[in-house]
């Protein structure tokens, strides 16, 4: 469950089940013995606006609301992640998201056009930009991103791919000397570096 509070009721004034958007996908074909990962929320974090929020879950899905008033909607919801979501991050004064996995990805979304055209109208456009290619080097110096098929993600398609290799347990973006950077934090003692040099 994903709850929007008012602290000074101290009661939930919005409640959404993940799992009750799950079982609309559920009753397609599925293939035997194939299990599926129910979609319990990880990793919450709210946009630099205030009234934007994603959600990243268990089922490796990313969801996207937007508050209004005293409830939220879902903006929109895409899957990069094979395994759970366990981080998401909206970088500072934007809509570009960081998001983690159990998978050891690492991905950048920008989901600005997405949310500033539901913003706008409600209609949906099928004009679709091709991505960026990415690039990003791990501060030890192996470089080792890629730039994934539109197909796999419909609307909304990752920046940047890093495949970081551990479970991701935190990530921050951050400005340190002047230059954007990932900062991660798996089940090693180290903190991991990554520039966000393109963006």
């Amino acid at each position: 469950m994903v709850m929007l509070w008012s602290l000074q009721k101290a009661r939930p004034l919005w409640i959404t089940n993940l799992q009750e958007d799950e079982t609309e996908e559920m009753e397609g074909p599925q293939s035997p013995g194939q299990l599926l990962n129910p979609a319990l929320a990880h990793s919450i974090s709210v946009a630099s606006c205030g009234n934007i929020f994603s959600c990243g879950a268990e089922d490796g899905k990313v969801r996207i609301f937007r508050v209004m008033g005293v409830k939220c909607e879902q903006e929109l919801g895409f899957k990069g992640h094979t395994l759970g979501v366990s981080q998401v991050c909206f970088l500072p004064e934007s809509y570009l998201l960081l998001t983690g996995g159990n998978d050891g990805k690492i991905m950048l979304w920008d989901a600005s056009s997405e949310i500033e055209k539901k913003q706008k109208s409600p209609t949906k456009h099928t004009h679709r930009k091709k991505p960026k290619k990415g690039a990003c080097t791990k501060q030890d110096g192996n470089t080792n991103a890629s730039v994934i098929d539109e197909e796999e993600h419909g609307k909304i398609l990752p920046k940047l791919n890093i495949e970081h290799g551990e479970k991701v347990n935190w990530l921050l973006g951050t400005n340190i000397k002047g230059h954007q950077n990932i900062l991660i934090a798996d089940q090693t003692s180290c903190i991991s570096v990554y520039p966000l040099n393109e963006f």
